[in-house]
């Protein structure tokens, strides 16, 4: 069985909640539900920190299991943090980065991702389908 990892950033534990206009009313609980149910042979490993270093602790646990690939939404942590830029590379998965909103028609510091420079790709601006997305190029589906 194939084993994918879902990571998700800063404030997504809100979503549904936060900014509903921007982010949608999903949750992340919807979202593995959703997956489930799209991939039923697949095995998911979801994970949410609001905290940097949880998430670089989470990719170097990865790195030394059996999963195949990452689907990540940084959320904020992509226009800021080389730690986690480095611990994707470090990690030597495939990840395709998720944007729920389009981040290049939003405020200009967003335009920048580090940690897209080492993402196999990036999914922005298709709200929540994303993951969807994401997973499907994983498994080689797309």
């Amino acid at each position: 069985m194939k084993k994918i990892a879902v990571l998700n950033g800063p404030n997504l534990n809100r979503l549904g909640k936060r900014e509903p206009e921007i982010y949608g009313s999903k949750t992340l609980d919807d979202i593995a539900d959703e997956l489930r149910s799209a991939f039923p042979d697949v095995s998911f490993d979801f994970f949410q920190s609001n905290h940097e270093g949880a998430l670089v602790d989470k990719f170097s646990e990865l790195a030394d299991s059996d999963c195949q690939g990452v689907v990540f939404n940084p959320a904020a942590y992509s226009h800021t943090s080389v730690a986690l830029r480095d611990a994707i590379s470090g990690a030597g998965l495939p990840v395709v980065e998720v944007h729920i909103s389009n981040i290049h028609t939003r405020e200009v510091f967003r335009h920048h991702s580090f940690t897209a420079e080492v993402s196999r790709g990036v999914i922005t601006g298709l709200g929540t389908d994303g993951y969807l997305l994401a997973t499907r190029s994983l498994l080689g589906k797309a």
